[in-house]
């Protein structure tokens, strides 16, 4: 009973010490260090006298002086009713008061000690106070409560006076909404009644306001101006939403902004979208996107607008120039690196290179060069077990592969360009191949011209074709391909070493006119490529013993002759001088006949029996040598004249011509050397045939291999989803057509390698 007396003495004995400095901190008034550390050690003591009584009056007498504070702050905020004064004088009042729910508090932790019931160390965070809680409540009942309906609706008539063109003291929108921030009484949602009071009326008021002037903007200005007009007013109602709303509510603005200024139109933007693209308006296509893409969807039509506009004036190009680009592989892949570019151009600079428009890029530039309706091959088998007809493909891997071949062989477009322009077009090549879908036949060209230069030794830089082999990886050709391009060239070095060994070893002058090329025919050739023909005495002389020379150093290897591809230099004498002559072994054949009897003229059917060399290939043979088009001059005369190699008949007369001769400026060269070789046919007639249907069947085993991969690891797979993951394996080699991939399917499963499902004949089963 004592104890209680002693509190209440003490309790009226501090407090009028205590109460000024509590009314001077609600004022803002100036108070001493002294008075500040009083005020400390005052709380202190009360509360601790006795826990259960002194905490409580402090409580209620600064709960009584925070009211009477409070009210006088809101006589002097009703006293101004017009305009923004209640405003001003509701931020000035509430930003006073707001400052001391910071400071007051710190004086009173005993006292949250105490009402609490822990002796914890005082909590950093301001909000959790007891005493702030007390004054903001205080605050919210007797003021806000009040008013917060006037101050929402004159904050929002505020706003709508910026959003017309007025001027604007955002200090007053800041300050009423951080007092609709900061006086929620929920815990759990501390923002709740900013969220459903200023927050709604902030983007209700914002929709309200666009829903008939966007509408009457449209009307009056149509479609292009107004999509300027729409992205200005995003813009700027994401900036005023950023100065006058919390940035949880910027998401919610921005969709409701979005819905009345760009989704309600969105049919009559997109309407636009083809003929903008179709006349390059890059700014308005930029507008557009920007716009559509806030919208669920919104960009969809756009990219079906890009890729069909990409197709259609890609093709439309390509016909127009048919012509010229199905014989000039050059002009070609400048056509089509032209479209890329320009297309990219358009991405860039129009969407911004958004992935979605370099994607939609991609396809339709890839349909673009793998259609077959300007110029196309076809490939088919006439295998008698598991035949097929492919439909027909782009012949763009074929000229884009000569285009390359220009470019790396000593051609007039190769010595015309710098090592940078050669390095920058072969760059163009890869960046083309990239988009092929048959790279298959790309390989079969590209490996046929590299076989060429590497034999006659025409490349123009042996650095740049094994840099173009290491390209062709990092684009994703399949590794055992690039494998045998790089063994060609190790097979072409390791060929250099043997012809100096076998000079050594020979010692003769024979010898060192030879150049053997000792190649692997896995990387090299086929067995079909391999023709007789009768070859010149020294050259028969020399192959037994180039063959004893080999197998003394390697063991157990068989040597095969393949003279198709091989070649040689003449002396070619007549009564005009004496000249050099490159020919292929075949003409080398052919001519050697008449070495023996030079001014004798010699039948077909003669020439058959001595360089034994099939009809086809003498004929195309003797073609070269009679009507070649690069001499004014033949070195041989047929009688009676011909038109073509099929005009040769067994009775047609071959002679050397005499007066051959190398001409220059319309007169004869005493001296010279001419090239008969040309491109170097390294197939027949029956090997181009065997090459079609070499593809053609390699694309059956690679589906199969494939298929029975998927099956093998998945046990069990639907149809459509073994043709997705099919396609995904094989995208690097060719794109499987789904017919090749029924007949393998059907043909796989007569064979007992997979099963359909006896329930759902789209399911596939592996059989183990």
């Amino acid at each position: 009973m004592s104890m209680l007396v002693g509190t209440e003495q003490t309790f009226d004995e501090k407090w009028p010490t205590m109460q000024p400095i509590i009314l001077k901190l609600l004022s803002q008034q100036s108070v001493t260090r002294q008075e500040w550390q009083d005020l400390f050690w005052d709380v202190h003591s009360v509360c601790l006298w006795d826990n259960q009584v002194g905490p409580e009056k402090v409580h209620t007498a600064l709960k009584n002086n925070i009211s009477s504070f409070i009210k006088g702050a809101q006589q002097r905020i009703k006293a101004h009713h017009e305009g923004n004064a209640l405003l001003r004088a509701y931020i000035v009042e509430w930003r006073k008061f707001f400052d001391q729910c910071v400071y007051l508090p710190e004086p009173f932790t005993q006292l949250e000690k105490s009402l609490s019931g822990s002796h914890a160390k005082k909590k950093k965070q301001e909000q959790n106070t007891i005493v702030r809680k007390l004054m903001l409540d205080s605050w919210s009942k007797n003021i806000f409560s009040d008013i917060y309906g006037l101050l929402k609706e004159r904050t929002m008539e505020l706003i709508k006076h910026e959003r017309e063109g007025g001027d604007l003291d955002a200090q007053l929108v800041i300050g009423v909404r951080q007092s609709f921030v900061n006086l929620c009484p929920n815990p759990d949602d501390p923002i709740q009644i900013y969220r459903e009071h200023f927050e709604s009326a902030y983007i209700d008021s914002t929709e309200e306001h666009y829903k008939s002037e966007a509408e009457n903007y449209l009307a009056e200005h149509g479609v292009r101006k107004y999509m300027a007009y729409a992205y200005q007013k995003l813009l700027e109602e994401t900036q005023r939403g950023t100065r006058y709303l919390e940035s949880s509510s910027m998401t919610r603005l921005n969709e409701r902004c979005v819905a009345v200024l760009a989704t309600k139109f969105k049919d009559s933007i997109l309407a636009e979208c083809k003929r903008m693209i179709s006349e390059n308006e890059m700014n308005q296509l930029y507008l557009m996107f920007n716009l559509m893409n806030r919208v669920p969807n919104g960009v969809d039509p756009m990219l079906d607008c890009l890729q069909e506009h990409i197709v259609q004036e890609g093709l439309a190009d390509m016909r127009g120039c048919c012509d010229v680009i199905t014989t000039d592989s050059e002009k070609y892949i400048e056509l089509l690196l032209s479209l890329f570019n320009r297309f990219s151009d358009l991405v860039k600079r129009s969407f911004d290179d958004d992935p979605r428009f370099l994607t939609a890029r991609d396809k339709a530039f890839k349909h673009v060069v793998n259609d077959y309706s300007v110029f196309n091959i076809e490939l088919q088998t006439k295998a008698k077990q598991n035949p097929i007809k492919l439909p027909p493909e782009s012949r763009c891997p074929e000229l884009l592969a000569n285009f390359c071949d220009m470019l790396l062989r000593k051609t007039p477009l190769s010595k015309k360009l710098s090592s940078e322009e050669v390095d920058s077009k072969l760059k163009d090549v890869l960046l083309v191949l990239k988009y092929v879908s048959n790279k298959d036949v790309f390989m079969r060209y590209h490996k046929a011209h590299l076989t060429r230069r590497l034999i006659l030794g025409t490349s123009a830089d042996s650095e740049k074709e094994e840099n173009m082999v290491e390209g062709l990886r990092e684009v994703g050709m399949p590794a055992d391909y690039v494998n045998k391009l790089a063994r060609m060239f190790q097979d072409i070095k390791v060929s250099e070493d043997l012809n100096i060994q076998f000079e050594e070893a020979r010692d003769d002058r024979v010898s060192e006119l030879a150049n053997i090329k000792i190649l692997n025919a896995g990387a090299w050739s086929r067995r079909s490529d391999r023709i007789p023909v009768s070859l010149p005495t020294i050259l028969e002389d020399l192959i037994p013993d180039v063959e004893d020379f080999y197998k003394s150093k390697h063991h157990g290897r068989m040597l095969n002759w393949n003279h198709l591809m091989s070649n040689g230099v003449m002396t070619f004498k007549t009564e005009m001088g004496s000249f050099d002559i490159e020919v292929t072994t075949f003409q080398m054949s052919v001519l050697h006949i008449w070495n023996s009897r030079p001014t004798e003229s010699i039948s077909f059917e003669g020439l058959k029996l001595a360089t034994q060399l099939p009809d086809t290939e003498l004929r195309k043979t003797l073609w070269s040598l009679v009507a070649n088009p690069k001499l004014k001059r033949q070195v041989l005369l047929c009688e009676p004249k011909i038109s073509s190699p099929k005009d040769f008949q067994e009775g047609s007369m071959l002679s050397v011509n005499h007066q051959f001769a190398i001409m220059k400026a319309g007169k004869p060269q005493k001296r010279g050397r001419a090239n008969l070789i040309g491109r170097l046919q390294l197939s027949t007639d029956k090997s181009r045939e065997e090459d079609n249907e070499g593809i053609t069947q390699l694309r059956i085993l690679r589906t199969q291999e494939a298929i029975v991969k998927i099956l093998k690891m998945r046990k069990r797979i639907n149809n459509a989803q073994l043709q997705t993951e099919l396609v995904e394996i094989l995208k690097n080699l060719f794109l499987p057509q789904k017919k090749l991939i029924k007949q393998q399917i059907e043909w796989l499963i007569e064979n007992k390698y997979m099963k359909r499902d006896d329930n759902d004949i789209n399911t596939f089963i592996y059989i183990t």
